[in-house]
């Protein structure tokens, strides 16, 4: 079976494959496109395989809020470049995936894979196909739910997200109070990164921790070299209460108004609609925080390039 240039673009624009890869794939199953789209997925598998040991640190945080449902989703999404952060056909994948994570409530990230994308694949299927037509390391992370009153915030183009869950009763459920409210402690979120909800949350093992480093600090210093250890643990306890302020969302100030904390602006954003509401959860993602972040040079990619 012949096939033509026509063939050969429309099978590109059906797998956005390269057109000498088309083009081979066509040769190879004389001209059925069908076959060759068969082809082209088996060598993206086999692509994907290849490129899967890259490191991919780059990508987009994406949050998302069914109000209809009253679910939120937030994924991450891992490549290897921040271009393809502003890849159309990349954010729709992101953002079809959190779909799926509101609607099919996976357990994690092995059963989200398993899950169904379309009629056709699933999304480990369709997390190849995108390796594929990219070109690059691609990795669903990590993705996080909330059912209930939830806000959602999404800072930097897909930078930092952040999901809030509120406890409200009916009247300040469905109050833009809470709206206005979920969207201002959640920006603090983003700004702050609160590693705790409140100083009830703290793990005891965080807080002994941080009293043995806040000893360390003050022993260090001549000025406290001679004071007894009374004296000293007397200062540690004053210091863990700075700790609590800048690590407890609920007693940190409130970056809108320095003068009252965040939970003292969720207690007046509950008068004011009438009700009653507290912050039950919130979780925050950055893109590729902890993850090891690909260094390139430039000239030696250059000079690659020449030789």
């Amino acid at each position: 079976m012949a096939f033509t240039a026509k063939d050969v673009q429309l099978l590109r624009e059906k797998t956005g494959v390269g057109m000498m890869d088309c083009k081979k794939a066509l040769t190879e199953t004389d001209g059925d496109m069908e076959k060759a789209i068969d082809i082209l997925r088996e060598k993206g598998l086999a692509a994907a395989e290849k490129k899967s040991s890259r490191i991919a640190a780059e990508g987009l945080v994406y949050a998302f809020v069914d109000n209809d449902k009253k679910i939120g989703a937030m994924v991450e999404v891992n490549s290897e470049t921040d271009f393809v952060a502003k890849n159309a056909d990349f954010q729709a994948f992101v953002q079809k995936v959190a779909e799926i994570v509101i609607h099919e409530n996976p357990a994690d990230i092995s059963v989200l894979l398993e899950t169904g994308f379309d009629g056709s694949m699933t999304v480990a299927d369709a997390l190849r196909e995108k390796i594929l037509v990219i070109g690059e390391n691609l990795n669903i992370r990590r993705f996080a739910r909330y059912e209930g009153n939830v806000v959602s915030y999404v800072h930097g183009g897909g930078r930092i997200g952040v999901l809030v869950r509120f406890d409200a009763d009916d009247a300040t459920a469905s109050s833009d109070q809470l709206q206005e409210c979920g969207k201002d402690v959640a920006m603090q979120i983003a700004a702050l990164n609160a590693a705790y909800l409140d100083k009830n949350s703290v793990p005891q093992e965080d807080i002994e921790k941080e009293k043995e480093i806040l000893i360390a600090q003050i022993k260090n210093d001549p000025k406290n070299a001679s004071k007894p250890e009374q004296i000293v643990r007397k200062m540690v306890e004053g210091r863990i209460g700075k700790f609590y302020e800048n690590n407890c969302l609920l007693q940190q100030a409130f970056v809108k108004n320095g003068d009252i904390t965040v939970e003292q602006y969720v207690n007046d954003m509950a008068k004011t609609a009438g009700g009653s509401m507290k912050i039950a959860e919130f979780v925050r993602f950055e893109k590729g925080e902890g993850l090891q972040k690909r260094e390139d040079n430039f000239a030696d990619e250059v000079a690659g390039m020449i030789k």
